[in-house]
């Protein structure tokens, strides 16, 4: 009796677990962890927003690994549609464009980094934006942590918007995402101390600070010591970095882009 009962008491956890992880699933703000038939209730309970990350496979020197600009927005993409409630997120695009291959230029002159070509970049960014116009989404968000391609971007959406003139979709391109991260959060770094040559403009004191602050496994902290000057590919100095101060940053992009996205939304209704 005793080991039957224990096998009921077994099983029934087991249940209680696969329950659990199944919840666990369906509440996902990720595209990619749901299955179409969580997608399909989702979109008929009224979340039809849906935010492309974009990213990129870039060097970021000794201390922050390739995949910085993909964990960083993937992160906060999902903050932003956790705060606006009736959102999902789509598959970060990895692959931007990132220079000339050859001879390499820009961030291709070291080992790591990923570049494609701007119509290749902008034929996945409009392939996806169909595929989640196809799936129901109405307003379908372009976000960009990396700031080489902001310009493709803002064409995509307008491109797009043409193409769907007299249905329900939308596209939007929200440079606020990419606008928070560089003069308001500069000059909170500012007021903390930070001097212009620390806070730097790649792989320095913000960017390394952000990335503590969303996905620090991608930070050597180590190497922060060794990341000094343009031949590390390094334009700043992360010495100072923390996730109390990339917490400000992480702050100030959530605000901003979920009340772009609000004003966005309202704008073309």
């Amino acid at each position: 009796m005793r080991a039957a009962f224990g096998l009921v008491v077994v099983f029934a956890l087991c249940l209680g677990a696969g329950a659990s992880v199944a919840q666990a699933a369906a509440a996902s703000l990720y595209l990619e962890e749901l299955t179409w038939t969580d997608v399909r209730d989702a979109l008929a309970s009224g979340t039809t927003t849906v935010i492309l990350p974009v990213g990129g496979t870039e060097q970021s020197g000794p201390h922050l690994a390739l995949g910085k600009h993909n964990a960083r927005v993937k992160v906060l993409a999902g903050r932003i549609a956790a705060v606006l409630g009736d959102t999902l997120v789509a598959p970060v695009v990895a692959y931007v464009p990132e220079g000339n291959v050859s001879p390499p230029s820009g961030h291709m002159r070291f080992p790591g980094t990923i570049s494609v070509p701007v119509a290749a970049f902008k034929g996945v960014l409009e392939g996806a934006a169909q595929s989640l116009k196809q799936a129901g989404f109405t307003h379908i968000v372009l976000i960009g942590d990396h700031g080489g391609y902001q310009t493709q971007l803002k064409e995509v959406a307008g491109q797009l918007n043409r193409l769907w003139a007299g249905t329900s979709a939308h596209a939007h391109f929200i440079a606020a995402y990419y606008d928070a991260a560089q003069a308001a959060y500069r000059q909170v770094l500012r007021t903390k101390g930070l001097s212009d040559a620390e806070i730097g403009v790649h792989a320095g004191a913000a960017d390394t600070s952000l990335e503590l602050a969303t996905d620090p496994a991608m930070v050597r902290i180590e190497r922060l010591a060794m990341a000094g000057g343009a031949k590390a590919g390094v334009e700043g100095d992360p010495r100072r970095a923390s996730a109390e101060l990339g917490q400000l940053g992480v702050d100030l992009i959530v605000h901003d882009t979920v009340a772009a996205i609000r004003k966005a939304r309202l704008e073309k209704r």
